[in-house]
């Protein structure tokens, strides 16, 4: 293991030259990464170009001292590593200033080498649990957040087809539809369950292997959103691929990104005209669009429509793209493509995905023995 990624990098700010070498030498024969600085501009100077994970700051300095440094520092964007006071002070008011200016401890000159590495030990480990913790509670709403988001396209089909079969208009003839759409869209919110917890646990290793059949992903979409969109007064016009076209993710992946196109498209274009279609792009590149004849994005807001948690205003109401479009870019963007919008000619919202071709393998034939 290499230690230096293991233990840290430290900030050793100290005016006199003989200082700084003995303490960079005794902290890198520990497996620290050592930068150090000669007055409290290079410190700031320092700090900024890339910030580490403990200071150790020499109190008293010509020019900006160790209090104007720990001032300097807390103007910085947080978080601000722990700083260590290295001083030959004795004043006891002097060192309670110091605690109250923000200092975590302070080691007296002249130093024993077990005491500096004692408390550069204790403070760095502090410090790197605490970045462990902040990176596990990331981590944990980040997956909060796209367990959410990936569930409610499945569960609102869920609804849908359950509202429909206890209503009094429910047409017989319709019935064995909803159910399969119950059904499949149940599965659908196992399965993106599944992903996330192998994922999570390693059990799973990501596949490089997969692709998408785009003629299937349209007749999924028609399957799936048929009595959504007809509920809406959306009419839905299909240009479909040439036979055979696939592109270079997971099926289930790209139905994900689309169904959410094409939820956006029920919640803001009613009574619409929507089109799916498939043409190619780029050299070795196929197209998925959704396109549709609602209001469309104001040219002022199309550069917020990829952030999350974003809520556009059209005039009347708001337009969340929530986390939606800004998964999705960044699911596309894994696949080695890309998903942009577009305004469509003649008003209206156009998104287009663009993903790589999937290659296959063809098998060689054998031989027969003697040929």
């Amino acid at each position: 293991m290499n230690p230096v990624a293991q233990h840290g990098r430290i900030l050793v700010v100290d005016d006199q030259p003989v200082n700084l070498r003995v303490v960079t030498s005794l902290l890198e024969r520990q497996g620290y990464e050592v930068v150090g600085a000669g007055n409290g501009d290079e410190a700031l100077a320092r700090y900024r170009e890339s910030a580490p994970d403990l200071v150790l700051l020499d109190m008293i300095m010509p020019g900006m001292d160790g209090f104007d440094v720990l001032k300097a520092l807390q103007t910085l964007p947080p978080p601000v590593a722990p700083v260590v006071f290295v001083t030959a002070a004795q004043d006891r008011d002097m060192l309670l200033r110091a605690f109250d200016a923000g200092v975590v401890d302070y080691v007296t000159k002249p130093f024993l080498p077990e005491e500096l590495l004692a408390r550069v030990n204790t403070h760095m480990g502090l410090k790197l649990a605490r970045d462990r913790l902040a990176r596990v509670a990331s981590e944990r709403e980040e997956l909060v957040n796209l367990v959410a988001h990936d569930l409610k396209n499945p569960l609102s089909s869920v609804l849908f087809a359950s509202e429909l079969l206890l209503s009094d208009n429910c047409k017989p003839e319709r019935v064995p539809h909803y159910f399969t759409l119950i059904r499949e869209s149940a599965q659908d919110a196992l399965g993106y369950i599944r992903e996330y917890l192998e994922s999570r646990e390693g059990a799973a290793a990501p596949r490089t292997d997969t692709s998408a059949g785009l003629a299937d992903a349209l007749d999924w979409l028609l399957r799936r959103y048929s009595m959504q969109l007809e509920a809406r007064g959306i009419r839905v016009v299909t240009v479909p691929p040439p036979p055979g076209a696939r592109v270079a993710i997971d099926e289930r992946v790209l139905r994900q990104v689309a169904e959410n196109l094409v939820s956006n498209a029920l919640k803001y274009a009613p009574d619409c005209e929507l089109t799916l279609a498939v043409r190619t792009g780029a050299p070795g590149y196929w197209q998925l669009i959704v396109a549709d004849r609602g209001p469309g994005i104001p040219a002022a807001q199309q550069r917020l429509l990829f952030k999350p948690f974003t809520r556009l205003q059209d005039g009347n109401d708001g337009i969340s793209s929530g986390l939606g479009l800004a998964l999705a870019k960044q699911i596309i963007a894994k696949a080695g493509g890309q998903l942009w919008y577009e305004t469509r000619e003649g008003g209206g919202a156009k998104f287009v995905i663009e993903l790589p071709e999937a290659t296959t393998c063809i098998p060689a034939m054998p031989v027969a023995a003697g040929k």
